[in-house]
């Protein structure tokens, strides 16, 4: 069975949307990201764009194989705002993604179920409006080498088309002799076999980066 290596995210963040139900308006806005700590400084930004607003709701979801995830409500009753905003987030296969909707209350009561569907098509509409893209799910390696194995180390990353994340060449002091460290990524697919090929290799380490 082949692997999974690949995921969808979002590009970049999105454009501003407005969906409107009854007098109520609901601003979506969708942004690419990585760490939960991203989360606070996005929804503060928010409150300041909206400091009128009677709720930012939101969901993220983080993380490829192993996922995380939280949703919202922001004092909306139970599962009508955060929850479908992360349906939608599931709906389209997203993951390093944070989805929010910001509410305006248009002095009409919408119902539970009126809730669910404007956060829903809220959201909806943002992730739309937003650019899907697939990314590779990558394996970083640690490869080092004495100087006079540099062209062995590279012949690899230029046959196998490696990418390199950043290497760097240093002076051994028990040798006084340049050293070298690279790091390098590879889709996961592609992992086993390229840490198998610098393992074979006389003189030059790899471990992986975690």
């Amino acid at each position: 069975m082949e692997t999974t290596d690949t995921y969808k995210t979002i590009a970049a963040a999105s454009e501003e949307t407005l969906f409107k139900e009854k007098s109520s308006k609901f601003f979506g806005y969708a942004f690419p990201i990585t760490t939960e700590e991203e989360v606070k400084p996005i929804i503060e930004r928010l409150r300041k764009i909206h400091p009128h607003a009677r709720h930012i709701c939101y969901a993220y979801q983080i993380g490829t194989e192993t996922i995380q995830y939280r949703v919202n409500e922001d004092g909306e009753p139970n599962n009508t705002a955060g929850a479908p905003i992360y349906g939608q987030i599931q709906s389209f296969g997203l993951t390093n993604i944070l989805l929010l909707v910001v509410r305006f209350f248009g002095g009409t009561k919408l119902g539970v179920g009126g809730l669910i569907t404007a956060y829903k098509t809220a959201a909806q509409i943002t992730i739309q409006a937003s650019e899907i893209i697939e990314k590779t799910i990558d394996v970083h390696y640690l490869i080092s080498f004495d100087y006079q194995n540099m062209n062995k180390a590279m012949r690899v990353i230029k046959e196998k088309k490696i990418d390199i994340v950043n290497q760097e060449m240093v002076i051994d002091p028990e040798t006084n002799l340049p050293t070298g460290k690279i790091e390098i990524k590879t889709r996961k697919k592609n992992a086993e076999m390229i840490f198998d090929i610098f393992t074979t290799l006389y003189e030059i380490d790899i471990i992986i980066k975690e």
